[in-house]
C-alpha cells in the first residue's frame, strides 16, 4: 500500500534509482539479450560500473529437505517410510516428473517470454519499480528466473530462522520491501538473475524454481503441493488443477485450499476463500491463469472452459510428519529424534542437529523390527492402561538384540504428545521412560533388585564360588568396604528388610539369586569393595541421573542401599546390561539407528560398539545363576512362557512403588518396568483387570518374550566356569577352651558366623567353651558354627580302669567323685581267674560327663554270671 510519509529526498532517491535502473535496463537489454550491440557513451559506463559492483555470484544451496525414518520389513527386505520431519514438505522432482501443462500454466501466468530473455523480464522489472517509487510496494514484475533468485535468498534465511517470527520477517523481507530497499532488491535480483541464466540451462532454472516455490503452509515445490492438495504426483495433475497451483505462487497462504474456514475475512470479518465461497479467491486466480493459458495457444477453448467451469475440489493428504503420526510407535521414533538432536555424527551444535532433522534431507534407517514393536505395543495396551486414578501411573518396555545392540522395539502405556495444553493430563506424555535424560528427556527409576547383578558379576570377578555359603539371615550390616569414597558406616543399626519381610538364611549365593534375598546380597556386598561394585556397573554401561547438573552419571555406589537398586536406571540401559551376559560377556552399546544417507548418498551413522567388558566364563556363570530365576520356582518364573527357549533374567521391586522384569535368550532381551512415573504409592493395593499392578511385569515380559522366542529363537547358554560353582571349604579354628567372646571373634574373624548355644557338661571352666559344632578343620566356607560353654559340671572318665579288677575299678571311679558306678557286660575270657579284669568303661574312658551319670565298668573272666 502507499506510504504516506515518503520524504522529499526519500521520492528523489526512488527517482535517481529509478534513473540508474533504466539506464542498467538499457545496457542489460543489449549486454545479455543482444549482446552483439557494442555499448558506449559515459552512461552506459556509468551503469556498468554501479551494477558490477553488487555481488553476482549466487550459490545455490541445498533445498531444505525432509528427514524421513525408516525401517525394513524383516518379512520382505522391503523399506518403509514411517514417519518425516520437516519445516518445509519438499520431495524434490525431474524435469520429466512434471506434467507438461504445470509448465504451461507457471509460464502464462508468471513469465510468458522465459524462454526468450536473458534472466529479466525488463517490462515488468520497469514497471514495478515505478509502483516503487510510487509507495507500492515490489512483488511483481519479476522473471521466473528473478524470482528463483528470489526464493534461493528467502530459503537461505528460513534455514536459520528459530522462530516463526522470523520466518515470515524472511518472506516479508524478500518479497514487500518499498523505497530505496525494494529498488535495491530488484537490482540485486536481476545481477543474481542474469549470473543464472549464464550458468545454467532453462530448463534447470524453471525445474529449480518449481522445486522450491511455496504453496501455502509448509508445502514447497510443486509435487509436494500436488500430493498434498489433491493427492496425485506432479506429473499427474489436470489442466484445472496445474491453474490453481500456478495460481498460488503470488501469494501462497492467501490461495491455500487447506483452510476451510477460509485463508482471510471481508471489512466486515466474514471469513472468504474457504469450503463455503468455493475458495473464491484462488478460483478468480486459476481462471486468470487460464485466461492467460488460453492466450498463449496452451490450452483450447474447450479445455478452458471445463476447467472454469469445474469447481476447485480438494483431496488434502496429510503427509506423515513427526512421531505422532505413528501411533504408538511413538516413543520409539522419539527415542530416535533424540538421539538425532545429540548426537555429533549429525552437527557439532544441537542447533545444527535440528537443521539437520528437519531440512537435511537425511533418511535415517532405524534398528526397529516391527514384529518386535507391534508385541511389545500389543502387550504394553493388553495389560496396563493409560492411567490409573490418584497416582501417576506408567509402564515401559524395551527389546534388545543382545548380540549386536540394536533396539528392536519400545511401548509405553501412555498417549504421545508434544502439546504443552496436555502436560496436565496422566494420560499422555512426551517423555520416553524407556529412555534417559540425554536421549529420551526421562531420569529413569530406581532398579530394585534388577541392580543385584551387578554384585553377581564383582563376587563371581573376585573368583568366589556360587556355592560359597554365606549367613543370609537378615540382621544389621554394621560395615561396608568403600575404597573410593570411604568405608559406609551403618550408624544408624538400620536393618534394611527383604521383600515381604522374610527373616533370609544361610545360603549361597546360587540361591540368593533364585530368590532375590537382599539379605543375602548384602552379606554378598560386605565381602566386596561398593567401589568395585560401582565399576561393573560403569563398563556395563549403566549409570544414575544427577540431580544437580542434569546429566547422566556414573554410579558412585556409596551406600548399602544402592546394592538392591535405590539409584535410578534407565530400561534401556539395564536391558543391555543383561544382553551383555547373554552375549558372552560383550557389550554392544544400544542403538535405535542403523545408519543414515545423506541426498549426496553419504552414508554415515552414530558411532556405536561392541567391546568384551566380561570374561566369557564370568558371564557364563552368571547367566548360570539368573536361569535358577526364570525356572519353576524362581522368582521370575511367572514371566516365563516355557516354550523351550532357554532364558535368564532378573525380577525387581523398589521399595512398594517401582517393579521390574528383565529377561533374556541369547538372542534378545527384554525389560519391563510398570511403576509410578512420580510418587510413591503403593502398586499391590491397586488392581487392573484382576491382577495387582506390581505383577503386571509378568504378564507383559512373558507376552513379549513369547512373541520375541518365535521369531528369534535361542540357543542354549554355555556351561558355567566349574571354579566358579566349586565347593568352598575354609580352615575352621580349634575354640574350645576359649571364653565365649574370644572364641565369637577368632570364628567371626576366619570368616564363619557364630551361634551360641546351651551350655554343656564340661570339665572346662564354666563360661568357657565346651564344644563346637562342626569340629575345628576343613568345613564350608561360610558355615554357621555354635559354640556351647560349660557349665563347670563336667568330669572326666579316666582312661586307665582297663586291667584293674572289676572291684578295684568300681571303687576307684567312686573315689574319684562319681556317685552310681556299677558292674556292666561281662565278657567270658579263658585264662582269667577270680571275679573278672575291667576292659573299659561306658560312657568311655575320656568323656566329660556329670558327676551323677550312671557308669558302668565292663570286664572279661572265665565264668560269667548269666
Amino acid at each position: 500500500m502507499p506510504d504516506k510519509n515518503r520524504t522529499a529526498s526519500g521520492v528523489l532517491g526512488g527517482l535517481a534509482g529509478l534513473v540508474g535502473l533504466s539506464a542498467v535496463a538499457g545496457i542489460l537489454v543489449a549486454a545479455t539479450v543482444t549482446p552483439a550491440i557494442a555499448l558506449s557513451g559515459a552512461a552506459a559506463s556509468s551503469a556498468i560500473t554501479m551494477f558490477d559492483n553488487l555481488p553476482s555470484v549466487l550459490e545455490i544451496e541445498k533445498l531444505m529437505l525432509p528427514s524421513t525414518l525408516v525401517y525394513t520389513d524383516p518379512t520382505n527386505g522391503q523399506e518403509v517410510e514411517w514417519t518425516q520431519f520437516y519445516d518445509q514438505n519438499r520431495s524434490p522432482v525431474s524435469f520429466d516428473e512434471i506434467a507438461p501443462v504445470m509448465y504451461d500454466a507457471i509460464l502464462s501466468s508468471e513469465d510468458k517470454n522465459f524462454y526468450k530473455h536473458g534472466g529479466i523480464d525488463l517490462v515488468g522489472t520497469v514497471s514495478a519499480v515505478v509502483d516503487n517509487v510510487r509507495g507500492r510496494d515490489t512483488r511483481g514484475g519479476s522473471s521466473i528466473s528473478q524470482q528463483y533468485v528470489k526464493n534461493i535468498l528467502v530459503q537461505r534465511c528460513e534455514s536459520n530462522a528459530k522462530t516463526d517470527d522470523e520466518l515470515r520477517k524472511c518472506y516479508v523481507e524478500a518479497t514487500t520491501a518499498t523505497g530505496d530497499k525494494g529498488l535495491q532488491r530488484k537490482l540485486q535480483e536481476m545481477r543474481y538473475a542474469i549470473a543464472l541464466e549464464q550458468k545454467y540451462s532453462k530448463n534447470e532454472i524453471l525445474l529449480g524454481y518449481l522445486n522450491i516455490a511455496g504453496f501455502g503452509g509448509t508445502n514447497y515445490g510443486v509435487d509436494a503441493a500436488s500430493r498434498y492438495y489433491f493427492g496425485v504426483a506432479a506429473k499427474d495433475l489436470t489442466v484445472g488443477q496445474a491453474a490453481t497451483l500456478a495460481g498460488m505462487v503470488q501469494n501462497p497462504n492467501a490461495y491455500r485450499i487447506d483452510m476451510k474456514g477460509g485463508t482471510t475475512t471481508d471489512k466486515d470479518g466474514n471469513p472468504l476463500n474457504g469450503e463455503a465461497d468455493g475458495y473464491k479467491l484462488t478460483k478468480d486466480r486459476q481462471v486468470y491463469v487460464l485466461d492467460r493459458m488460453l492466450a498463449d495457444g496452451k490450452i483450447t477453448q474447450e479445455q478452458h472452459d471445463a476447467a472454469v467451469a469445474e469447481p476447485i475440489t480438494p483431496n488434502i493428504v496429510q503427509p506423515s510428519k513427526g512421531c505422532a503420526s505413528t501411533g504408538k510407535g511413538a516413543y520409539f521414533c522419539q527415542y530416535v529424534v533424540s538421539v538425532v538432536k545429540n548426537d555429533p555424527a549429525f552437527g557439532a551444535t544441537r542447533d545444527d542437529r535440528l537443521r539437520a532433522l528437519r531440512q537435511g534431507g537425511l533418511k535415517i534407517y532405524t534398528t526397529m523390527d516391527p514384529r518386535v514393536q507391534l508385541a511389545n505395543e500389543q502387550a504394553i495396551s493388553d495389560h496396563t492402561p493409560t492411567s490409573i486414578d490418584g497416582m501417576e501411573f506408567g509402564s515401559t518396555s524395551v527389546s534388545i538384540e543382545a548380540s549386536t545392540g540394536r533396539i528392536l522395539g519400545i511401548a509405553q502405556n501412555t498417549n504421545f504428545t508434544e502439546d504443552a495444553s496436555l502436560a496436565a493430563d496422566p494420560n499422555y506424555s512426551s517423555l520416553v521412560y524407556a529412555g534417559d535424560i540425554t536421549n529420551g528427556g526421562s531420569i529413569g527409576f530406581p532398579a530394585g533388585s534388577t541392580f543385584k547383578l551387578f554384585t553377581l558379576l564383582d563376587w563371581l570377578e573376585k573368583g568366589k564360588s556360587l556355592n560359597e555359603t554365606l549367613n543370609g539371615v537378615n540382621r544389621v550390616f554394621p560395615k561396608m568396604t568403600n575404597s573410593c569414597y570411604g568405608n559406609w558406616v551403618n550408624t544408624s543399626k538400620t536393618k534394611i528388610g527383604n521383600y515381604n519381610n522374610v527373616g533370609g538364611y544361610v545360603g549361597t549365593p546360587m540361591r540368593f539369586t533364585r530368590d532375590s534375598l537382599n539379605s543375602g546380597f548384602l552379606a554378598m556386598a560386605e565381602k566386596l569393595d561398593l567401589c568395585d561394585i560401582a565399576k561393573i556397573t560403569e563398563k556395563m554401561g549403566v549409570q544414575t541421573y544427577s540431580f544437580d547438573d542434569q546429566t547422566m552419571v556414573p554410579i558412585k555406589m556409596q551406600y548399602a542401599p544402592e546394592v538392591i537398586g535405590s539409584d535410578n536406571v534407565s530400561p534401556i540401559a539395564m536391558a543391555s546390561a543383561y544382553a551383555t551376559v547373554a552375549n558372552n560377556g560383550i557389550r554392544c552399546e544400544p542403538k535405535a539407528i542403523d545408519k543414515v544417507i545423506d541426498p549426496d548418498g553419504r552414508e554415515f551413522a552414530p558411532q556405536k560398539a561392541c567391546t568384551q567388558v566380561l570374561d566369557p566364563g564370568i558371564a557364563a556363570t552368571a547367566a548360570y545363576a539368573l536361569q535358577g530365576v526364570m525356572a519353576s520356582g524362581g522368582t521370575g518364573a511367572q514371566g516365563n512362557p516355557f516354550d523351550g527357549t532357554p532364558l535368564i533374567g532378573k525380577t525387581g521391586t523398589h521399595e512398594a512403588w517401582q517393579t521390574w522384569l528383565i529377561e533374556s535368550s541369547t538372542k534378545v532381551t527384554t525389560a519391563v518396568w510398570v511403576g509410578n512415573s512420580q510418587g510413591e504409592v503403593p502398586l499391590a493395593k491397586q488392581w487392573y483387570k484382576g491382577t495387582s499392578l506390581n505383577n503386571l511385569r509378568y504378564a507383559i515380559n512373558k507376552q513379549i518374550m513369547r512373541a520375541v522366542d518365535d521369531l528369534y529363537g535361542g540357543d542354549k547358554f554355555p556351561q558355567p566356569n566349574q571354579d566358579l560353582i566349586r565347593q568352598v571349604l575354609a580352615d575352621l579354628p580349634n575354640v574350645v577352651g576359649m571364653s565365649v567372646d574370644d572364641a565369637k571373634a577368632r570364628i567371626e574373624g576366619a570368616g564363619f558366623d557364630v551361634i551360641v548355644g546351651d551350655p554343656v557338661d564340661s570339665s572346662q571352666p564354666e563360661g568357657t567353651v565346651a564344644a563346637q559344632n562342626p569340629a575345628a578343620g576343613k568345613v564350608a566356607s561360610g558355615s554357621t558354627v555354635t559354640i556351647n560353654p560349660s557349665n563347670g559340671a563336667g568330669v572326666m572318665v579316666p582312661n586307665d580302669v582297663a586291667g584293674k579288677t572289676v572291684s578295684e575299678a568300681i571303687s576307684y571311679l567312686r573315689s574319684l567323685g562319681f556317685g552310681n558306678v556299677q558292674p556292666g557286660t561281662c565278657t567270658e575270657t579263658q585264662g582269667v581267674k577270680g571275679p573278672g579284669t575291667a576292659t573299659g568303661t561306658n560312657p568311655p574312658g575320656g568323656s566329660t560327663v556329670n558327676r551323677n551319670v550312671a557308669i558302668s565298668v565292663d570286664y572279661q573272666s572265665e565264668h560269667c554270671k548269666q
